[in-house]
């Protein structure tokens, strides 16, 4: 079974506590962030809901994207923040002036994924994921984590390019919603969420 299988343990809100734009039968609290030319804002958007959903007691987990600008100019630098602990992993590697090759740091996201392995035995709420990429299309990066995640039915969201969305749809087998870089149709998925496992007598994704 390649990597654009999952098998998604069945998953509904009850139709009453549906939005319009909702699909009725969507089968996991999955949601991806699409962007355009340029992830612009989707970072900050995911640092900024995150920060609000924590301050309010809700267990949340997971991963968000930092771009640092190097003092002398160059390549930003891009690190991951981990939601709870806030240890900072660096995903930058200095591969040196003209290389095209990948620069991410293998070893730092093998690090960064027991962030990921922890939401899942901690039966997180919500768990927020930086990116689904050109390497968790292929099956590497957090895709193993991702899929774990989303097989047990723990709400997670994450941020993909346009580009990639028949990867994407591919990887969740067509399960999960796709909205818009905004804070208010985020919002509203989180909270159509978090109501239906209250009309369901569920307090959180843990089942």
């Amino acid at each position: 079974m390649g990597p654009y299988f999952l098998r998604i343990r069945p998953w509904r809100l009850p139709p009453a506590h549906l939005p319009m734009a909702f699909s009725p039968a969507f089968s996991a609290p999955v949601a991806a962030l699409v962007y355009g030319p340029s992830s612009r804002g989707a970072d900050t958007l995911l640092a900024d809901f995150a920060r609000d959903l924590l301050a309010q007691g809700r267990r949340l987990h997971g991963l968000v994207q930092h771009e640092i600008v190097p003092r002398g100019g160059g390549r930003p630098q891009r690190q991951l923040s981990d939601l709870r602990s806030g240890r900072l992993y660096g995903l930058s590697q200095d591969l040196g002036p003209g290389s095209r090759a990948c620069s991410l740091d293998p070893g730092a996201l093998a690090a960064a994924s027991h962030v990921l392995r922890a939401a899942l035995q901690a039966r997180a709420e919500l768990v927020i994921v930086n990116r689904f990429g050109a390497i968790e299309a292929a099956g590497g990066g957090f895709a193993q984590e991702m899929l774990a995640l989303m097989s047990e039915g723990i709400p997670l969201v994450t941020v993909v390019s346009a580009v990639l969305l028949p990867d994407w749809r591919r990887f969740t087998g067509q399960a999960g919603l796709e909205l818009p870089v905004a804070r208010a149709p985020l919002q509203a998925w989180f909270e159509q969420l978090a109501n239906g496992y209250a009309a369901a007598g569920q307090p959180d994704a843990a089942t």
